[in-house]
């Protein structure tokens, strides 16, 4: 069990900073700055803006947050043609 828990948020992306952060605006439009699990970045997860997100930040810093979760959007599953190896 870890010393605290996580609280669980979701957002939207409203910018894309550089070193792979977002500026997220969660639904009680508190703004904070997030970046991208391990996993996502493991599995090439891309976001933009506009993306709906699911954000876990610790109670002791609410101004940061890491993003675990992107929502499908409207446009389907495929997020268009694999390169083969």
């Amino acid at each position: 069990m870890a010393k605290e828990e996580l609280l669980t948020f979701e957002g939207v992306i409203d910018e894309i900073l550089p070193d792979g952060r977002f500026g997220v605006v969660l639904e009680n439009d508190h703004r904070l700055i997030a970046y991208t699990a391990g996993r996502m970045r493991r599995f090439r997860i891309r976001s933009v803006v506009g993306d709906s997100v699911r954000v876990e930040m610790t109670p002791y810093d609410l101004t940061k947050g890491r993003i675990v979760y992107r929502e499908r959007g409207p446009g389907g599953p495929g997020g268009g043609a694999r390169k083969r190896r």
